[in-house]
């Protein structure tokens, strides 16, 4: 399946600035194909190591970090002569052994002509702790589960994303193709981005066994707990993975430590919460009170909410039957509209690649469910799970900020109200090009 990343990739392997590439995303979401078929389509010969799978591979980096002797030793050890500029060299699941991690800037600065791939499923967790690490020696790239577009490509509905892209002013589409839209996401919010589920769903369409693969996801999470959290922590870290369904499905979303466990602390799981969002399994939105730029400096890191990595994933978490599939719109509102948000949330990481944040006014009497920054402009947007427009959260934002322009995403089609514009929650990824400015 083609996915958004590769355009990155080939602007990376072109780069006048390129170093050695980490690529860093959660497990299966589909680092080690993307890699893999970049280096089939772009290079002569792919060399693909992958230190989880073959231990011994870290032995070539133990008596020193000479990039010549490596590069020698494993053409041999792989019977693959690997040429500088004409071959892809893949280091996959490099948080395995430290001193290859380190070795990449040696590689960066004595041998930078070799094109180096590395990629690690718990990479973020690494880099969280204390070690040696190449700062300033590679460049970052983050693969995130499939979004909307992405799963419309993967489908065969590439037109729908082509139409949607082509967008460039709020006029409502034709209703045939906006009610067609809201049914496919209606399937992206069960089948979700986790490219084996959504590649079954569009090869063999059976909802069930799609369920089955997310359950395996879900499972593989849990034994990672087990195998490389700290002992200490893999109890937390099991209670609070459990526990995003509960808080996402109630109506105040923020995330309360006591509705994990009974008398729970939030200095006694903050590791094991870090654990998570380092591990890219969890996002989370820190609350704002006072609205200004750049937000990170306002944000209440105590007071936030925590949303799965993937809303196909929330769904198999929460047992939802897959019989809602067929009950028209009642899935956007199911859970107190949780998959609507956490699918708002999904989308704006993967797209915008930036921390979520939302509004929270002082007393908690009205809140906004994100907040985005593009060249400045802090965006207001609310989340609707159906179709009704009236936004008490949103005007009172507006009386107090008085920002040129407001945003509401729900199950309406495209338009301007006012200094509203509502965005159809298929067509979220359009917020920058409509209201935030340039891309």
């Amino acid at each position: 399946m083609d996915r958004d990343i590769y355009e990155k990739l080939r602007a990376w392997k072109a780069s006048s600035r390129r170093k050695p590439l980490l690529l860093q995303g959660a497990r299966q979401t589909g680092k080690t194909f993307i890699l893999k078929e970049f280096g089939r389509r772009e290079y002569r010969n792919t060399a693909y190591c992958n230190f989880e799978e073959d231990p011994s591979l870290g032995r070539f980096f133990e008596r020193d970090l000479n990039p010549e002797r490596i590069l020698k030793e494993l053409s041999i050890y792989m019977n693959l002569r690997i040429r500088p500029g004409i071959d892809l060299v893949i280091f996959d699941e490099i948080q395995v052994s430290n001193q290859a991690l380190n070795s990449l800037k040696y590689f960066a600065e004595q041998k930078n002509d070799l094109h180096i791939a590395a990629a690690g499923s718990l990479l973020g967790v690494k880099m969280s702790v204390p070690g040696s690490f190449p700062v300033g020696k590679v460049n970052f790239r983050y693969l995130y589960p499939m979004t909307f577009f992405e799963f419309l490509d993967a489908i065969g509905e590439s037109r729908y994303r082509n139409l949607l892209e082509d967008v460039e002013s709020p006029t409502p589409l034709a209703e045939a193709f906006h009610s067609h839209l809201v049914d496919l996401l209606r399937f992206y919010y069960f089948v979700g981005g986790m490219p084996e589920a959504v590649k079954h769903f569009a090869d063999q369409g059976n909802t069930l066994e799609v369920r089955e693969i997310q359950q395996e996801i879900i499972k593989s999470y849990v034994f990672d707990f087990a195998k490389h959290a700290p002992a200490t922590d893999i109890p937390k870290l099991t209670l609070i993975w459990d526990s995003i369904p509960k808080h996402m499905a109630r109506e105040n979303k923020k995330f309360v430590f006591s509705a994990i466990k009974k008398g729970a602390r939030a200095r006694e799981y903050e590791n094991a919460l870090t654990w998570l969002t380092d591990a890219g399994l969890i996002y989370r939105a820190n609350a704002v009170q006072t609205v200004r730029h750049p937000l990170k400096h306002y944000a209440d890191s105590s007071c936030f909410k925590a949303y799965a990595l993937d809303v196909g994933l929330l769904g198999a978490m929460a047992g939802s039957p897959v019989a809602l599939l067929a009950q028209g719109k009642r899935l956007f509102s199911e859970y107190e509209g949780a998959f609507v948000e956490n699918y708002v949330a999904q989308q704006l990481v993967s797209h915008f690649q930036q921390p979520l944040y939302y509004w929270r006014s002082r007393g908690g009497k009205a809140e906004l469910d994100f907040l985005c920054e593009f060249a400045g402009n802090i965006c207001p947007i609310e989340v609707k799970t159906g179709i009704n427009p009236k936004s008490k959260s949103l005007r009172s934002y507006d009386l107090q900020f008085k920002p040129d322009r407001l945003a509401r995403t729900n199950l309406l089609n495209l338009k301007y109200n006012g200094k509203i514009l509502n965005l159809p929650l298929y067509a979220i990824s359009l917020l920058r090009t409509l209201i935030g400015g340039p891309k």
